[in-house]
């Protein structure tokens, strides 16, 4: 195997190249950002994926036969412009024609998101979108791109859940951090469902589908992460393990209260640990089909005491000597020819 990793410099592409390090297998990371780990600079090169001529030649040149393609803007800030996200669509579809034609390619994992379906919604099927953000209709275009590209590796779409661990700077700056100085609090005791998924098990299913025999992953939609929990056990396991004690909970009017100023406050560019939409992904059920992965793939190994341990020790391990990477707006570059 030679393994290809498209944003392999992100949170979870960090835990991926980490793993096929561990195992020898030779990887290389293309991204336009250093990787979060400097252990892992060796094998990243600097790469726009808007640039096809750029990705041809490091294709050729590199002849992967494991390709695992997660570079993508994956924030849902911008809401009005869809060309924000032109690397998630336009940037896949121009990486399927390489894909195409580059022969030693054997398997391809394309990333997309829960996010094609709104929270509430049961898809009926791989093709029953209901995306409520413009980054989860990227995706959905990424999906129909994939299957209209006319590959001829065995291919899968992977649409992560709330994927936390270590690398996580999101779970490090926000939750993390109001933690520790005893700032948070838990919307009421109303139980609250989602699809979360520790990166561990996102990385083992990423490597059970390389490896897989092809009828068992070739063209189909998988959801990674572990299957859905009471989001107060998550929480809870977080905070015991964090600052020794169990979870304060305040009335959830007030916590809409607070979402409101942080809504007002990120408008003029200040932080607040809580906004509108934090609040909805505490308060509101998003339960995703984990049953077809756990069928296909096996049982991931990692519990959620072993992995929020895991997390514990690596934000206590020097995880603030990291730095996020800056947001590279695509309309700002020069377009580059397909």
């Amino acid at each position: 195997m030679r393994a290809l990793v498209t944003g392999g410099s992100g949170f979870i592409g960090t835990n991926l190249v980490q793993r096929f390090m561990d195992r020898g297998i030779p990887v290389v990371n293309l991204d336009w950002s250093p990787p979060l780990d400097p252990a892992h600079r060796p094998y990243w090169r600097e790469w726009d994926i808007m640039d096809q001529d750029v990705t041809r030649r490091l294709f050729a040149e590199l002849a992967p036969t494991h390709v695992v393609h997660l570079a993508a803007r994956t924030d849902t800030d911008e809401q009005q412009d869809i060309d924000a996200y032109q690397q998630n669509h336009e940037g896949t579809r121009r990486l399927l024609e390489v894909v195409r034609a580059t022969p030693s390619i054997e398997r391809l994992i394309v990333t997309s998101t829960q996010f094609v379906c709104e929270a509430g919604y049961q898809p009926k099927d791989d093709l029953d979108f209901k995306p409520f953000t413009l980054y989860g209709e990227t995706k959905r275009r990424t999906e129909m791109a994939t299957r209209e590209a006319g590959l001829a590796c065995a291919w899968t779409i992977i649409r992560p859940t709330t994927i936390w661990g270590p690398w996580s700077l999101r779970y490090r700056d926000v939750m993390f951090k109001v933690m520790r100085k005893g700032l948070y609090f838990h919307p009421s005791k109303k139980k609250v469902v989602r699809s979360y998924g520790y990166v561990g098990n996102v990385v083992w299913q990423i490597e059970r589908m390389l490896e897989a025999p092809r009828e068992r992953v070739d063209q189909r939609v998988l959801y990674v992460g572990d299957p859905p929990i009471d989001l107060r056990i998550w929480v809870e396991a977080i905070s015991r393990e964090l600052v020794g004690r169990p979870v304060r909970y305040i009335p959830t009017w007030l916590v809409r209260s607070l979402a409101f100023t942080g809504d007002a406050l990120k408008a003029v560019g200040l932080p607040f640990p809580i906004t509108s939409g934090r609040f909805r992904s505490m308060t509101s059920d998003y339960i995703t089909p984990m049953d077809r992965t756990i069928d296909a793939l096996g049982e991931a190994p990692w519990t959620l005491e072993a992995g929020v341990k895991e997390m514990v020790k690596w934000y206590d391990s020097g995880s603030e000597r990291i730095v996020a990477p800056t947001l590279k707006d695509v309309r700002l570059k020069p377009a580059v020819a397909p």
